[in-house]
């Protein structure tokens, strides 16, 4: 048996798989990958049709609906939901934006003082309005400090994914260049401004690449390099998700559902059609046609509110000239149900559609609703972490920023950000979980006044409140008392305590 398994062991020859060299290529650069996600943001019809008409290259683009050529006229629709649910989490965040604190402990504060004048010169609110915008629907985006001589305060602006460049150097961040594009006549100019550690510098590029002079532009005429004695960047660089197809970059918050919301589009649009379509049907003989008064001419039909399909006059015998009716069936049913499960898919892992003042299943309880709020809770936690992680350090440097500006030692400062609780319990629902937790012995009453009412009270009114409620329930502080022990002498070897007996010496 064995010489028969060896004679087909040596038949048999099994070759391994040779790696085939596979290229694929990008359907669109980083830049117009951007482009894509702003366009979906800003929700004009016109402006995604003519994206998406411009870049279709391979198949899969030329069959989508935004890029896809009708014969007749056909109206294209788009649900806008990109901008509702970006706008909905920038309200939700900044509504929970509460402060930002330098840790002084005394009750002047004059370093905090100083960083609320700056904020208020620069509408900082609405700076982190466009940063979580810009992040949201572009991918990324970076802070600058900019030096105006015009303003006593340094000047903050956020830049877009489109108008940044990272440059890093194992992992580490070491320039930021911001890009502004200047008009000048008939011609465009764009200014390149390199941020580092200690430096700034600016360069103007005309249309076709090349270096031009400063002063080209009025703008740009009194830009000159500048250095700072310090090892910080006058920029900080914000992001909320990472891409994983262009390194080093932010990834936009619909980045991957550009196919869906596609798809949702076309059930929209292909719905309106079948509504605009299934309008009651008139057919009018030639003779009963509406004529206009003056020249006596058929009125043309008009889809809106004249809308009736010419017929010719029936000559037969017993034939009456009358208005025939009808009007098709819509499926309505499967145009809700298409929009719905499409909805769905866009939303998913984005927001809940309970956040959005949709219910989509229309049987969902207030249970079911709040558990997918959880959805909206994380996304939103990750944005706050990631403005937690920036704002901080950026406020710091605007602070060094302005003391450079006034001529004095750049200090060192400590700020923190402060955002309050999303989707917070009403009080009496913690006035129940609060009351169940004391009254099972496992909460303080220290604690549980800490709980209910949080930074709504002072620390003294707190105070004043535990107290209250120790003296209602008989729970008395008694110091120990005192004792006189002046002039007495204590010897700590004598005991009066009477001695042991040794039961085992009587034994």
């Amino acid at each position: 048996m064995n010489w028969f398994k060896n004679f087909i062991l040596k038949l048999l020859r099994i070759e391994p798989a040779r790696d085939k060299k596979i290229v694929i290529k990008e359907p669109m650069s980083f830049r117009a990958n951007v482009l894509k996600n702003k366009i979906l943001y800003r929700g004009d019809p016109a402006e995604i049709e003519q994206f998406f008409k411009a870049i279709a290259q391979y198949d899969v683009e030329k069959t989508r609906f935004w890029a896809s050529v009708s014969q007749g006229s056909v109206r294209k629709m788009h649900s806008g939901i990109v901008g509702i649910v970006i706008d909905r989490y920038k309200d939700i965040i900044t509504a929970d934006f509460e402060k930002i604190e330098f840790g002084e402990k005394s009750d002047k504060k004059p370093i905090k003082d100083l960083w609320d004048e700056i904020a208020k010169d620069n509408d900082f609110l609405d700076i982190i309005e466009e940063a979580i915008i810009g992040a949201l629907s572009s991918g990324d985006g970076a802070f600058k400090i900019n030096i105006d001589p015009e303003s006593i305060y340094p000047r903050i602006e956020f830049f877009d994914a489109d108008d940044v460049d990272f440059v890093r150097k194992s992992g580490k961040l070491k320039e930021i260049k911001y890009y502004t594009t200047y008009s000048s006549g008939s011609k465009e100019y764009r200014l390149e401004e390199t941020y580092g550690c200690g430096y700034v510098k600016y360069k103007l590029f005309d249309e076709e690449g090349h270096e031009a002079k400063l002063s080209a532009l009025k703008e740009t005429e009194e830009l000159k390099d500048a250095a700072y004695d310090m090892d910080f960047i006058m920029g900080c660089p914000y992001m909320v998700h990472k891409s994983s197809k262009y390194k080093g970059r932010g990834k936009a918050l619909f980045d991957l559902k550009t196919d869906v919301i596609d798809a949702l589009d076309e059930v929209i649009s292909q719905w309106l059609d079948a509504v605009r379509l299934g309008r009651i049907k008139r057919y009018i003989p030639e003779n009963l046609i509406p004529r206009n008064p003056e020249n006596g001419e058929l009125m043309p039909a008009n889809p809106f509110d004249n809308d009736f399909i010419a017929i010719g006059d029936d000559m037969g015998e017993g034939k009456k000239s009358q208005i025939d009716i009808s009007q098709p069936q819509i499926a309505y049913e499967a145009y809700l149900n298409s929009y719905i499960s499409f909805m769905d898919m866009v939303l998913q892992g984005v927001i809940s559609p309970a956040s959005l003042g949709i219910d989509l299943k229309k049987t969902d309880n207030s249970e079911s609703q709040r558990e997918k709020e959880k959805v909206t809770m994380e996304v939103r936690s990750k944005i706050v972490d990631a403005l937690t992680k920036t704002i901080p350090g950026f406020v710091e440097c605007v602070m060094m920023v302005n003391d450079i500006m006034n001529e004095k030692k750049a200090g060192e400062y400590k700020a923190s950000i402060k955002f309050g609780e999303y989707a917070s319990p009403d009080f009496d629902s913690t006035v129940e979980t609060v009351g169940k937790a004391k009254s099972y012995g496992v909460m303080s009453i220290e604690t549980s006044v800490e709980q209910m009412y949080g930074d709504t009270w002072t620390d003294e009114e707190k105070k004043a409140e535990v107290e209250r409620i120790k003296a209602e329930q008989g729970i008395a502080v008694v110091n120990d008392p005192a004792v006189n022990i002046e002039g007495v002498v204590i010897d700590e070897s004598k005991s009066n305590e009477p001695p042991v007996p040794d039961e085992q010496g009587k034994v």
